[in-house]
């Protein structure tokens, strides 16, 4: 008999086939959930900026940044920002992304199992949820708190790379040093806005 995959909460049937998980839970829309903006369509960040440090040590989220974290945090002004776990930079994100945490931890589980790897769940939980809620106006100002600036050596600017379900906001300095051919576009971005402002 073929197992039932219906939407978690509504108990609706899902057609999206992503994956089963217990209890007969739709994979694909906690995937999704933890993604979607007001709209229920995916928040997607991409392009690159900069913004130098202005007064009161604020910097500004470019519009296009801004406008996919409103939507994603449903229409609210606020940022979750958090180190990322492998790269000299800092990770944005809105709320529907943070919300969907809980999934990603659940499938890295699965993933691990499904492989035989080790995987501690509560040293997860500690990376992805160890952010920082971050308000901004409407011309996007906002604050990066002291010690989040300081992990990754943002002084004056911030270079904006836009990454998906999420952007990272980088010291130029850190951007300049990159070793590899996947950095190039980013690297050459950061090097033209910096140039453009000087």
């Amino acid at each position: 008999m073929a197992a039932q995959w219906v939407l978690p909460r509504t108990g609706e049937p899902c057609r999206c086939r992503w994956g089963l998980r217990p209890g007969g839970w739709c994979f694909g829309a906690f995937f999704r959930r933890g993604i979607a903006g007001v709209a229920g369509l995916p928040v997607i960040y991409s392009g690159q900026n900069l913004s130098p440090k202005g007064d009161k040590e604020r910097f500004v989220l470019p519009a296009p940044f801004r406008k996919a974290v409103t939507e994603s945090s449903a229409g609210k002004n606020l940022l979750y920002v958090s180190k990322h776990p492998v790269w000299d930079c800092l990770v944005g994100y809105g709320e529907s992304r943070r919300d969907g945490l809980m999934a990603e931890i659940d499938r890295d589980h699965e993933m691990a199992t499904r492989a035989g790897q080790p995987f501690d769940r509560d040293m997860r939980y500690f990376q992805l949820f160890d952010c920082a809620e971050v308000g901004f106006d409407n011309s996007g100002r906002f604050v990066i708190p002291a010690h989040l600036k300081a992990l990754v050596g943002i002084g004056e600017h911030i270079f904006l790379q836009g990454s998906g379900p999420f952007f990272t906001m980088w010291a130029p300095d850190v951007v300049e040093k990159l070793e590899g051919p996947q950095w190039a576009s980013a690297k050459a971005a950061c090097a033209s806005l910096m140039k453009g402002i000087k």
